[in-house]
């Protein structure tokens, strides 16, 4: 189910059992402005009475300071209600953004969905 739920941003939803899935897409034209990603999803959350997320980056090519302040916001409230919080299909670019952010111990990534739900991750060599 797509959802319009900011200015500019659409979420694909879709649940399964005991995990809620989150598509973001950003707006296709322009910059992005900051809007409130993390109390709009924390809200979704509620409604499903879910406390396991999956966001699924694919879409957002360019991963905004402001972006991430909203996935830490995120992070935070999802942690304090002893939830897990995993993002998948991230580009090499967002995930260096999460690296020099230091948040990449806070933020694993995960190639899929399945990945994700399962906490699996290819071990690289260095």
């Amino acid at each position: 189910m797509v959802l319009d739920v900011v200015p500019g941003w659409m979420m694909d939803l879709d649940r399964g059992p005991d995990w809620l899935f989150v598509r973001l897409l950003p707006p296709r034209h322009g910059d992005t402005q900051e809007v409130g990603l993390a109390e709009t999803i924390w809200r979704m959350m509620e409604q499903s009475f879910n406390r396991r997320l999956v966001l699924e980056m694919e879409e957002v090519w360019l991963l905004r300071s402001w972006m991430v302040g909203e996935l830490v916001k995120l992070h935070k409230r999802v942690a304090a209600t002893g939830g897990t919080l995993r993002l998948c299909g991230m580009n090499d670019g967002n995930q260096e953004v999460l690296r020099i952010s230091r948040l990449e111990d806070r933020f694993p990534q995960y190639r899929t969905r399945g990945d994700a739900v399962m906490g699996y991750r290819p071990v690289q060599p260095r």
